[in-house]
């Protein structure tokens, strides 16, 4: 296990990091080495926080619209680093001034799954 594959763990956590793993291993098997290799084993593990980067994903993927699966994603990342509820809720909340309700209303349902699931 490489240094990404070891830090998408410690984010993503061992299900979703497998899931990817196998997901395109019979069509494309390098796509998912290069996901790793580079969003993780490169561009997550320089010297920063972890937490300011699953804020920014967040932020990023909720601006984009169309990305539900990976902002669920990272929301369990975010989760998963130690951001709290409260400080995944006002990102959504201060995305609403700069592209709107719609967009930060399906993050926020994402959010409420992401919670919901984490507590059942």
């Amino acid at each position: 296990m490489n240094d990404g594959e070891k830090l998408m763990r410690l984010v993503d956590g061992d299900k979703v990091t497998d899931n990817l793993l196998k997901a395109y291993e019979g069509i494309a098997p390098d796509f998912s080495r290069y996901l790793v290799d580079f969003a993780f084993g490169e561009i997550y593990a320089r010297d920063g926080d972890l937490k300011q980067r699953e804020l920014v994903a967040i932020a990023s993927l909720a601006t984009m619209g169309g990305c539900d699966a990976q902002l669920e994603t990272h929301v369990h990342g975010a989760l998963n680093v130690g951001l709290t509820r409260e400080e995944i809720v006002e990102v959504v909340f201060t995305l609403i001034p700069y592209v709107g309700f719609p967009k930060a209303l399906n993050a926020m349902a994402v959010v409420k799954r992401v919670f919901q699931k984490r507590s059942a």
